[in-house]
């Protein structure tokens, strides 16, 4: 199992959204609640989730519809929670993309149990990265990796980025042209080690800069949102799966 998966609870319950969060963080998780999809959808971009617990009946757009999006943008393992107990009901989540589903009320060890077993079957991610089924993301000429974890040239040479140069851009260049303040840059690169105090960011930000202009005629793509963070400004292309 990862160290320290991130949970995100979505459920407009806040009584539940409570309890599963101090459950997940007594057995070493961290957990990020969300009252509806909205909510929802604002964490999971700004936050690396490795598993999501989802409540089918919610106000507005509803779990299963939620489940059905995030399934085509990404491989995170959802667990469905519905107070409905028809077979019906967990055929339509699992149809939907859902890795497990438990009905209410639900037992807190069972779903412990669930969760955890989930996570060591799903592959391992780096820190700060979401398991997003893309092969590869081209802009101005540059093809970038993740499983290779490289930024390659047209000709296929590759451009030699470090290991924290490549989770930076990779970062960015998932989330185009969202903009990420440095502390959303520092957890979603580094995960749990990421230190609230460190600015290293910006310091790795202009060498990425300085790399990227090398290859593209000096064009900046990284933009500096003043007071706020930075952002990817090219245009992005994503291959899939």
């Amino acid at each position: 199992m990862m160290a320290r998966p991130n949970i995100l609870i979505v459920d407009d319950d806040a009584e539940i959204r409570q309890l599963v969060s101090e459950l997940v963080k007594r057995h070493g998780m961290q957990a990020f609640q969300a009252r509806d999809v909205a909510q929802a959808d604002m964490l999971f971009d700004s936050a690396s989730i490795d598993l999501v617990i989802l409540d089918v009946m919610m106000p507005g757009e509803d779990g299963t519809s939620f489940c059905r999006r995030l399934r085509s943008q990404s491989g995170v393992p959802i667990i469905m929670l519905t107070a409905l107990g028809e077979e019906v009901d967990r055929i339509v989540g699992l149809e939907m993309g859902a890795d497990d589903y438990l009905p209410k009320p639900f037992s807190p060890r069972e779903l412990m149990a669930r969760i955890k077993n989930i996570l060591r079957r799903a592959p391992p991610a780096l820190p700060g990265e979401a398991r997003r089924l893309v092969n590869s993301y081209r802009f101005e000429g540059l093809q970038l990796d993740p499983d290779a974890r490289t930024l390659f040239r047209a000709d296929g040479s590759d451009v030699g980025l470090t290991s924290g140069e490549f989770a930076l851009l990779l970062t960015l260049v998932e989330r185009a042209p969202r903009v990420l303040s440095r502390d959303q840059l520092l957890d979603l690169t580094r995960g749990a080690a990421a230190n609230p105090f460190d600015r290293s960011i910006d310091a790795q930000v202009s060498r990425l800069r300085r790399k990227l202009k090398a290859e593209t005629g000096d064009v900046d793509f990284i933009k500096t949102v003043r007071n706020i963070g930075y952002a990817f400004s090219a245009k992005v292309e994503s291959r899939k799966t």
